[in-house]
């Protein structure tokens, strides 16, 4: 499929119409026309030339230089995120010169009312009819096209009613007509471009060269061409290229374009970053382990750009309703027109004029208007949040969901084990041997038992001789003498104390897994370890509940007393432990007959579950399972930005609410301004007009409320 940038689209309807055209083409089947994104997808052997003759109909036309094949992955999104800087101008244009127009034409109007009575009455309508023409030809053109076609939209609606008003000798009327719905026109245009150029500011951040260091030498090369295995170098103040592992130097690295995070990482040798992260200060020699295409960046590039592209079921409602809504309105203006003056002696010119004020409240176009932008900001702002929504669809379902399933393991938890229990009975050999022990193993208990030693500054001596004892723990002579470290089975050889005895019992049932010391005759001491919870959880979770997420649910394969301490501990209103993989399957479906349910996971043991949910969201950073199975996906290691992201979520659908009352309902309040007779042609276009402005203002303050959030970050 060939994708090419498209400049000039006036609005959501005109969008549709130029879609269903071309999809009327040979090989046009399967095209695809985005408002939101402004970006056109067609098979390439369809004829361009038909094409472009089709988009002109509609004044608009394809960007220079932003074609690009969209059959090789992820690349073609690398392309369009450097070229949009070039082009931005051709649509600045056509939106100054409609500009000037209407100032040329709104001039002409304001002296042709000052000299109306001063001047003969042709002159006047001469004014009228150039200040028209100037804001209204294309409209008009459009309309007389579509009117021949018979396809009726708003531009065939403006175009009879301007025929109409010119028809019974409003002259006044028909010019006001021209000139507002010219300025509607363009204020929808200003409206999705700012959205969208906060898409592409959020694009901006790929890097678009790097210093790559070969046999001593620095080469400056595109980063498209960085291949796996390359060394590059990166400078304090640059960009990382690519996803890769520092082989050298320190620094500190901010990841916001990945994470959303604003506080910088540090990384030294060994340690992996990401591309599109900012070197600090240190300079970095980093090895390239992903070629950028592949790399995280341009995948959330990618994934927020095809976000803008899918349809949500409101809009899709609002497009439906709006094929059928414009016919009726027809009718009801032939109502209007004739039933008055053929039933109750009405007059002639008075209802001709009401029909076609109806005409004109019968332009869709802030309904239509009322879901794109907010849809698109709403991405946006989660985007720059690291929070990565893969689809308005899923935007729309985020904003709907009432019940909430955390993994526990690496979600609610680190996923890293740490002491949280200690009983010594023997403190100096305890710790020394036990230190002993374990510090050459790389056994995730080992090292939770030798970060709580190394805290403690204790001198640990070498062990003489080390034994492992399978499936029970471990053997060894430390000084001379003979210890055991591991589980209760490693230390039968004790006659144990009750009191001893009954502590372990009790940690035990705290859900704790013990790591005891013991010499030939007694226990020394033992750990208690458990999974450490994250610090957020516990505040995520209040916040959550405050948003209005009914239920919280906790789902873990871990023992049903460790389920119940982090339950408690995090504050989730359900638990479940002991599951196997399917278990969690299976709950999440039962859960899904009553609730809209998210499955909230660290993305890798959790894919069953996170597809089977509602919603699937992913944490972790970025792991590609994760990004791949999840419907959203937070780049961060943990949940502190999804109460923010359910909130934007929440906001979205609001303002989407009540962007189609406020169209709707100003146009009702019109339709009822026919039964008095006091509906006029430039009523019913302010109605429109007011709540297409409206429309798009209130869908905006979804971005600005966004960028306060982000300075203060």
């Amino acid at each position: 499929m060939n994708e090419y940038r498209i400049k000039g689209l006036s609005c959501g309807g005109c969008a549709l119409r130029l879609e269903e055209e071309i999809k009327q083409l040979e090989h046009g089947a399967d095209a695809k026309l985005s408002y939101n994104s402004a970006k056109l997808t067609v098979n390439p052997n369809i004829s361009m030339t038909e094409v472009k003759k089709i988009l002109k109909s509609d004044n608009a036309y394809i960007e220079t230089g932003a074609e690009s094949n969209a059959g090789d992955g992820h690349s073609h999104h690398a392309h369009d995120g450097h070229d949009h800087a070039g082009h931005d101008h051709s649509h600045a244009d056509g939106n100054g010169k409609m500009l000037k127009l209407l100032i040329a034409s709104g001039v002409i109007y304001a002296v042709a009312l000052l000299l109306d009575g001063v001047l003969d009455k042709q002159a006047v309508i001469l004014l009228y009819v150039i200040a028209t023409i100037i804001s209204g030809y294309t409209t008009f053109f459009r309309g007389l096209k579509n009117l021949f076609k018979l396809k009726f939209n708003i531009d065939t609606l403006m175009t009879i009613a301007l025929v109409g008003a010119v028809a019974i000798g409003e002259w006044k009327e028909a010019t006001l007509v021209a000139i507002l719905f010219g300025l509607n026109e363009l204020l929808e245009g200003y409206g999705m471009e700012k959205a969208r150029r906060s898409m592409e500011a959020l694009l901006q951040v790929a890097p678009k060269e790097a210093l790559k260091v070969e046999n001593g030498q620095e080469l400056i090369v595109p980063i498209a061409s960085l291949q796996v295995g390359d060394v590059v170098k990166i400078k304090p103040g640059e960009k990382i290229p690519s996803d890769g592992m520092v082989s050298e130097g320190k620094s500190s690295v901010n990841e916001a374009a990945i994470t959303g995070e604003s506080l910088p990482v540090e990384k030294e040798s060994g340690e992996p970053v990401y591309g599109g992260s900012i070197n600090n200060e240190g300079l970095l020699l980093v090895r390239i382990d992903k070629a950028y295409k592949d790399s995280s960046l341009a995948k959330i590039l990618h994934l927020v750009q095809e976000a803008q592209e899918t349809k949500t079921p409101t809009e899709l409602f609002i497009n439906k309703f709006a094929k059928y809504y414009t016919p009726l309105i027809m009718v009801a203006a032939a109502f209007v027109m004739l039933i008055p003056p053929l039933l109750f002696q009405g007059d002639w010119m008075t209802w001709l004029y009401q029909g076609l004020s109806v005409l004109i409240v019968g332009c869709p176009c802030a309904l239509i208007l009322s879901s794109p932008i907010a849809i698109v900001s709403g991405i946006t702002r989660n985007a720059r949040n690291g929070v990565l929504v893969k689809g308005g669809v899923f935007l729309e379902q985020l904003g709907k969901v009432d019940m909430l399933a955390f993994d526990k393991t690496g979600t609610l938890t680190k996923g890293e084990p740490h002491v949280a229990q200690l009983e010594c009975y023997d403190e100096e050999r305890f710790f020394q041997v036990a230190g002993a022990i374990e510090k050459s193993s790389s056994h995730p208990l080992a090292k939770a038992i030798m970060k709580e030693i190394n805290s403690r500054t204790i001198s640990v001596p070498e062990p003489d001789e080390i034994l492992t004892l399978s499936g029970r723990g471990m053997k060894a002579k430390v000084n001379g003498q003979t210890y055991w470290l591991g589980n209760e089975k490693s230390i039968g050889h004790i006659a144990m104390p009750d009191t001893i005895q009954s502590r372990i019992e009790q940690l035990k049932e705290e859900g704790l897994t013990l790591v005891l010391v013991a010499d030939e005759q007694h226990v020394l001491g033992m750990f208690g370890i458990a999974d450490e919870i994250r610090e957020e959880s516990r505040s995520v979770i209040a916040a959550l509940h405050k948003l209005g997420i009914t239920s919280t649910v906790m789902l873990t394969g871990d023992h049903q007393k460790t389920a119940e301490k982090v339950a408690t501990a995090v504050g989730v209103s359900e638990f479940y432990g002991n599951l196997l993989p399917e278990d969690k399957v299976k709950r999440i479906k039962e859960m899904s007959a009553k609730h809209t349910v998210a499955m909230i996971g660290d993305g890798i043991n959790d894919a069953p579950a996170l597809a089977s949910a509602q919603l699937g969201i992913a944490m972790g950073k970025g792991t590609d399972s994760a990004i791949e199975t999840a419907d959203i996906v937070l780049m961060q290691d943990h949940l502190g930005r999804l109460p923010e992201a359910v909130s934007i979520a929440k906001k979205v659908n609001r303002v989407i609410r009540f962007n189609i009352i406020v169209s709707l309902g100003l146009k009702v309040i019109a339709l009822l301004l026919t039964i008095p007779g006091w509906l006029t042609l430039w009523i019913a276009i302010l109605s429109d007009m007011g709540a297409t402005i409206f429309v798009t203002l209130v869908s905006l303050t979804i971005l600005i409320e966004g960028k306060k959030r982000l300075g203060a970050g």
